[in-house]
């Protein structure tokens, strides 16, 4: 999967917005809360997203791609892993941690924040 894959990807989302909080790094978000960091556009093909409730949770990442994935720096501790989008995940997995970051982060907007419609 490429970088511009995934951040289409992300923008199908309901309510998804992109947005550079930091200059020259790409986020994704919904409502305020961002589900996916897509860096720099020229840096290394990869996203954060948050792949689990917990630390221990997101470690299964690293268990089963030790090469593609790792504890994002800062918020690693919270969930949230590093992928490769050019290496040994499949894209379908790929997909799946998107999918399941988003829905971790919508779960938790205040109601006035989240889209409506199907997800």
């Amino acid at each position: 999967m490429t970088r511009d894959e995934m951040r289409a990807y992300c923008l199908a989302k309901p309510g998804a917005w992109l947005d550079q909080p930091w200059e020259g790094d790409e986020v994704v978000k919904v409502g305020s809360r961002i589900f996916a960091f897509l860096g720099s556009p020229d840096g290394d093909a990869r996203v954060g997203l948050k792949c689990g409730p917990s630390r221990e949770v997101a470690d299964e990442w690293l268990h089963r791609f030790p090469d593609d994935a790792r504890a994002s720096p800062y918020i690693g501790r919270s969930g949230w892993n590093t992928l490769r989008l050019d290496g040994g995940i499949p894209d379908e997995e790929l997909r799946e941690a998107l999918d399941g970051s988003y829905d971790a982060v919508v779960a938790k907007l205040p109601k006035r924040e989240r889209p409506t419609g199907p997800h």
